[in-house]
């Protein structure tokens, strides 16, 4: 059985990661390989993808973290979680929602969605 909550908790730790040697043990831990990320505004595929995604995000918002919001779920291979970014201690900035395919225990693809962002 696929526990939901290990998987989304191991992806915001990736995220949230800001030294890269442990951000790769978590890449490893939350993600294949192969994986896949799509939201509206990046891409990226594979470790290397998506280390340099959250490099960018860690510099676009310097202090932000991201955190849960709700429970997971899904089913078969599917899961669906919401997430926050913002300063700790403060409302969240931007929110979303990703979709993502499981194999073996770890996203083998991510769709983002945008829920809540900042007035351009």
């Amino acid at each position: 059985m696929t526990d939901l909550n290990t998987i989304a908790q191991n992806y915001i730790a990736a995220w949230n990661e800001s030294d890269a040697a442990r951000r790769q043990a978590l890449l490893k831990a939350a993600f294949t390989d192969d994986v896949s990320y799509r939201d509206p505004i990046m891409q990226g595929d594979g470790h290397d993808g998506i280390a340099a995604l959250i490099d960018g995000v860690q510099k676009r918002f310097a202090g932000f973290r991201f955190s849960l919001k709700g429970k997971p779920d899904g089913f078969g291979d599917t899961i669906r979680f919401s997430w926050n970014l913002g300063p700790d201690g403060t409302d969240s900035v931007i929110e979303g929602t990703d979709i993502g395919v499981i194999e073996n225990g770890r996203l083998k693809s991510v769709i983002g969605f945008l829920d809540k962002v900042p007035a351009q």
